[in-house]
């Protein structure tokens, strides 16, 4: 049977960057074929040029249902029956679900209005097919991250796609949102749409996957169904190193010295929507790494808001044996907090600023005097950073905006390192980077652990939570459910503590 789509011999090159050299790839209808690879492997580069959006470099081929094809843009893309669903989902929240189904071909009645009522019930088709239950026409903003996805994932099926390609769908979702997902994704499969699927999850790889394809250094380097591959061959193919020599031992570093207390910490003023916070406490060494995990909702972040001030709360607080009264985080930054928020792009980074500038957001006046920035010296604090956590960046010029999703991450941390903090929350530190990044940020962690800072991480994943954490504390609809030391997790008792 004719493979829907074949890419042979596709390269692609930037100025002073060969992002793709000779890249191979088949696609089959009804196939589920998972992506996987480093930050940087180069598979953004090549789904760009599978929708039309980057062209590929001369002496490369592209056949769709044998036929030599040059994809011309994404709207060329779509009518061959190729789209894409992004990591930042491309939908309009103030949109209804219809309006955004048909975004951008809004269907025209007899009177050159909005034919809203056609727009209606060929959604609902597209979402009972999908066996989804999302009113068409409930405002996207409403909606959970999930339902934004089926959201579009329903787009793409109105289009009649033969190829849906979906860029780390399951990296914002809770645990049954992502179970959700995943049986869309077979269901899809099931009736002849091929599926590419770009992950850095190995459990949701091997459990998704008909076949898997490996990039590095933007070269292909196996393709193989999934029944033939392990663990082991996929990390060694995807970083050049076996997965045991990623991640080493855990050595605790805490002490019993109580670093920060915190007692009965709960809401100021809740409304109605979200989780509702309260009687939280809890203890953290010096040296500690503490963990915290919950299910989607659970309150995790909102806890550290509160500790960072930027939520109002009630409860005590207390730094080195001190009671601290912390309304705002420029009050906790100077009782000696950090916090890596876990959206880096919209609340730990300027996109648009460089390496040096991002760098000194948090301490800037270190390199002032009279108020006169000194360049040389912030340059050179940056540049120590830069190389002791081997961010990869041409100069602290560049702009963060162009690095990789593991290397933006390693600036945000870099950022509130430097301030030497006591004490540093870290939000879903790893979300959407590869697992070679992963591990540097586990060993950046552990250094700091063994240098006194007392680390407090809030992750949703589960194996990354129980192979970094000295403790464990699990959270369920705002409240702590257990408490459990690294050697009694397992994930069997730390996911019945989340779901009760």
């Amino acid at each position: 049977m004719t493979p829907f789509l074949e890419m042979h011999g596709i390269s692609k090159t930037f100025p002073g960057v060969k992002a793709l050299n000779r890249v191979d790839l088949t696609l089959r209808a009804g196939e589920v074929h998972v992506i996987a690879g480093e930050n940087g492997a180069g598979k953004s580069t090549l789904m760009k040029i599978m929708t039309g959006v980057l062209r590929a470099d001369p002496g490369g081929v592209i056949r769709i249902e044998g036929k030599d094809t040059v994809i011309k843009d994404p709207v060329h893309a779509r009518a061959l029956g190729i789209s894409i669903i992004y990591q930042e989902l491309a939908v309009v929240n103030n949109l209804t679900v219809a309006e955004n189904v048909f975004l951008a071909r809004e269907p025209i009645g007899p009177l050159g209005l909005l034919d809203k009522r056609r727009m209606a019930d060929e959604t609902r088709a597209v979402l009972s097919e999908l066996e989804v239950a999302i009113d068409p026409s409930a405002k996207v903003g409403q909606l959970s991250i999930g339902q934004r996805q089926l959201v579009e994932i329903a787009r793409a099926i109105s289009y009649r796609s033969k190829l849906i390609i979906m860029d780390e769908p399951t990296a914002s979702l809770s645990h049954h949102e992502a179970s959700t997902l995943i049986r869309m994704v077979r269901k899809l499969a099931s009736q002849g749409i091929g599926i590419v699927f770009i992950s850095h999850k190995l459990d949701e790889i091997f459990e998704i996957a008909d076949r898997v394809s490996v990039l590095r250094d933007g070269e292909t380097v196996d393709s193989r169904p999934i029944a033939e591959m392990t663990r082991d061959i996929l990390v060694r193919k995807m970083v050049d190193r076996d997965l045991s020599q990623l991640f080493g031992e855990h050595h605790s570093h805490a002490t019993d010295e109580v670093l920060l207390s915190v007692r009965a910490l709960g809401e100021k003023h809740h409304g109605q929507i979200g989780v509702k916070v309260s009687d939280v406490s809890f203890d953290l060494h010096r040296g500690e790494i503490l963990g915290f995990f919950g299910l989607v909702g659970a309150g995790r972040t909102e806890v550290m808001e509160m500790i960072f001030g930027s939520r109002p709360h009630v409860g005590e607080v207390h730094i080195g044996g001190q009671k601290v009264k912390i309304s705002n985080p420029s009050e906790a930054i100077a009782h000696g907090l950090g916090f890596v928020t876990e959206d880096r792009k919209e609340l730990g980074l300027v996109l648009g600023m460089s390496v040096r500038e991002n760098f000194s957001l948090t301490h800037l006046s270190d390199y002032c005097t009279l108020d006169v920035v000194s360049r040389p010296r912030e340059t050179a604090a940056c540049m120590e950073f830069v190389r002791s956590l081997g961010i990869k960046t041409p100069s602290t010029e560049q702009k963060v905006l162009n690095l990789s999703g593991g290397n933006q991450q390693k600036v945000v941390i870099a950022k509130w390192v430097a301030r030497r903090p006591r004490i540093l929350i870290v939000d879903e530190p790893t979300r959407g980077i590869d697992i070679g990044a992963k591990a540097e940020v586990h060993a950046l962690l552990n250094k700091l652990a063994e240098e006194g800072i007392s680390i407090i991480v809030v992750s949703s994943d589960l194996p990354e939570i129980l192979a970094i954490s000295d403790r464990v504390i699990v959270l369920k609809e705002g409240r702590i459910s257990g408490q459990i030391d690294r050697a009694d997790a397992t994930q069997e008792r730390v996911m019945l503590a989340a779901t009760g």
